[in-house]
């Protein structure tokens, strides 16, 4: 049975590694929609994920594709995986206070299904208190993470930040739903 993954992509930089990560899911057989916040669509088109998904593309709370049902809600149900990649320290830090403003964030707060995110920022974000904090409030909700590699960042920094590359995060959500069958 075909899994569907949400994939909500928050802005930075590393938007760009998103659309290889929904070719490369959608590739392993994974039915991909895309969520993506205002700031992420300033690095890529929401017309490039559709394109490498095949499915509309979500950013706006308001504007509903079907009349009869109410998009953040049913994509909370439709998900049997929520990836958040790349999560910002934004993201992070408004799922952990359980702000709602946006599309993603309504959308988290609803889902019943595994979170997982994916950090990538700056290492010194990465490593600030208050978004280790934040990650570890969601740690103990529940949400999951995939954590940011090492290396050279955009911003010109070595360091811990960079979001994993997408074929590991593929490789990672495979494994899940492999497990997953496995103990049913």
């Amino acid at each position: 049975m075909q899994k569907n993954i949400l994939l909500c992509v928050s802005g930075g930089i590393a938007v760009y590694k998103a659309v290889a990560l929904v070719s490369n899911l959608t590739k392993a057989n994974f039915n991909v929609k895309v969520m993506m916040t205002e700031s992420a669509r300033q690095f890529v088109t929401p017309l490039s994920f559709q394109v490498m998904s095949k499915n509309d593309v979500y950013f706006d709370t308001f504007d509903e594709k079907d009349s009869s049902k109410i998009a953040h809600i049913d994509l909370a149900d439709w998900a049997d995986l929520i990836l958040v990649a790349p999560a910002t320290a934004n993201v992070i830090g408004k799922l952990a206070n359980g702000i709602a403003d946006d599309m993603i964030t309504t959308t988290l707060l609803a889902a019943t299904c595994p979170v997982w995110l994916a950090p990538a920022m700056n290492v010194h974000m990465y490593d600030h208190p208050a978004v280790k904090r934040n990650i570890a409030q969601l740690a103990a909700d529940g949400c999951s993470f995939i954590e940011p590699s090492e290396g050279f960042l955009a911003c010109g920094y070595v360091g811990k930040g960079r979001l994993e590359e997408p074929e590991k995060i593929t490789g990672i959500v495979v494994d899940f739903f492999h497990k997953e069958a496995k103990t049913k």
